[in-house]
């Protein structure tokens, strides 16, 4: 069974780090319980260690305690870590080899290294007994897998935030290791700091503030890419935030344009888009299939039977659009843009102007507004449903732009922004959400009507009301305009 937990910050600390007590950060009522143990993982990684590229690890873990599989998936500040039983043997379950086929890019994962880890636990709980936090010290050798092994030692404290934990805990647990001299760590796993692998980070030991915020936003939606893909193998549905994270991508590369080498920046965005494609045939029926069931719960009760079979229907299509896209999951295509993204989120291929001062990152954020808001008024004065969609993307754009650029806008000035163009996208989505809508339930329209199938009478009721939020939808556009 795979079970997920939510895992926090890491900490290096020296071989004298002396752990604080966490009495006063328990909560009023509380206790710590403290406990000893000795773990032995063994990571997997591919031979060209595509995992870790992604910033997954993959492990065994054998002792007395906290054993199994383990497989870690990197999502914003937290990871999600999904846990199945040791079994027997050394093989690789086949329900985790199926959810790291896509990351590992089809190729078979091996042992990489072998960590042994004398593990110092205290775990803090509430005045009704529930866990909040559990802080752990570790004292770890590691051990390279190949012909000629290679040692190292270090120490390094991780505080998991559990469910009855909330962030002011974290935060306080945080502020006590770093004032005993606890520095945040900055490798992204105990097997990247054993493997050493420094081709794997950014191939800048000094980047300006210009870098640094491309590099590191590029990355969070690398992280959410892959992530989704992870998801999508589990049978979950990702299609929201995986789609959220490649349009932030492209976004990037269109409005910081001049940032980016023009050659390889037009390869990936062509490939982007072919998978946001993908996404958007199943997103878009999810849409559809919500808009259409509140309009059936609308309709008369003896028209209830064929109200299911159309429903029925849009659902068989949406189920179609998402086979399409886990086809795909599997093909060379795919493949091929995963490693794309592994390599742009590690060294993306940055212009000189990238290393200029951050008014070169103002300057584009003040474009992409200044053509957000004339896409908009334009469009809105029209009837061109395909100018309110442009306008919508331009919107899109400019909001992610302010995203990336915030901390050099200020705070509050980018919240603003941020909201303004946030609410021109909904108004505008929720137009393309009904024009998109109508011309499914057309089609669906003409095709009951191609066999004299009464459902063809609700499609025409349903085509209306779509109809309906259209023109609703340009009226509000209009006035956020205005």
């Amino acid at each position: 069974m795979v079970s997920t937990q939510r895992e926090r910050d890491r900490y290096e600390v020296g071989l004298e780090f002396v752990l604080p007590s966490l009495e006063d950060v328990t909560p009023d009522g509380g206790r710590i319980e403290s406990g000893t143990m000795n773990l032995t993982s063994v990571y997997y990684d591919t031979a060209d260690h595509d995992l870790l590229r992604q910033q997954l690890t993959f492990r065994r873990r054998t002792g007395k305690a906290d054993v199994g599989w383990q497989l870690k998936i990197p999502g914003g500040k937290a990871r999600t870590e999904i846990r199945m039983p040791p079994g027997e043997g050394d093989a690789v379950p086949d329900e985790l080899t199926a959810l790291i086929s896509g990351v590992a890019l089809g190729k078979p994962v091996h042992p990489v290294a072998t960590l042994t880890t004398t593990r110092r636990t205290r775990r803090l709980f509430d005045s009704e007994d529930r866990l909040v936090a559990e802080v752990t010290d570790d004292r770890v050798r590691g051990t390279v897998a190949g012909d000629r092994a290679v040692v190292s030692k270090w120490r390094e404290v991780e505080v998991e935030l559990c469910d009855a934990g909330d962030e002011k805990l974290l935060g306080k647990i945080g502020k006590r290791l770093t004032l005993r001299g606890a520095k945040p760590s900055w490798h992204p796993s105990k097997l990247g700091r054993v493997l050493n692998t420094a081709h794997l980070v950014p191939d800048r030991t000094n980047p300006t503030p210009t870098q640094a915020l491309l590099v590191g936003y590029l990355d969070a939606q690398a992280q959410a890419i892959v992530a989704g893909d992870v998801r999508l193998r589990r049978g979950r549905d990702p299609v929201r935030s995986t789609r959220a994270g490649i349009r932030r991508f492209r976004s990037t590369l269109r409005v910081f344009e001049r940032l980016f080498d023009p050659t390889a920046a037009a390869e990936f965005d062509a490939e982007l888009s072919w998978y946001e494609n993908l996404l958007d045939d199943v997103r878009d029926r999810q849409v559809h299939r919500t808009h259409v069931a509140d309009a059936l719960a609308g309709l008369p009760p003896e028209l209830g039977t064929v109200a299911s079979r159309v429903g029925d229907d849009l659902l068989a299509d949406e189920r179609r659009s998402l086979q399409d896209l886990t086809a795909a999951l599997d093909g060379d295509r795919y493949r091929a843009l995963l490693a794309a993204v592994a390599r742009w989120r590690t060294n993306p291929p940055l212009t000189a102007e990238a290393a200029d001062g951050p008014t070169v990152l103002e300057r584009a954020v003040r474009r992409a507004e200044r053509k957000a808001l004339t896409r908009v008024a334009t469009a809105a004065a029209g009837t061109d449903d395909e100018a309110l969609y442009r306008a919508r993307t331009a919107a899109e754009r400019a909001r992610y732009a302010v995203e990336l650029a915030a901390p050099l806008l200020g705070t509050k000035s980018a919240k603003k922004k941020a909201a303004k163009c946030k609410k021109i996208q909904q108004v505008l989505g929720e137009h393309q959400d009904s024009v998109a809508a109508a011309t499914t339930l057309r089609a669906f329209g003409a095709r009951a009507g191609a066999t004299s199938d009464e459902s063809g009478f609700i499609f025409g009721l349903l085509y209306a009301e779509e109809s309906k939020r259209t023109r609703q939808a340009r009226k509000d556009a209009a006035a956020l305009a205005g």
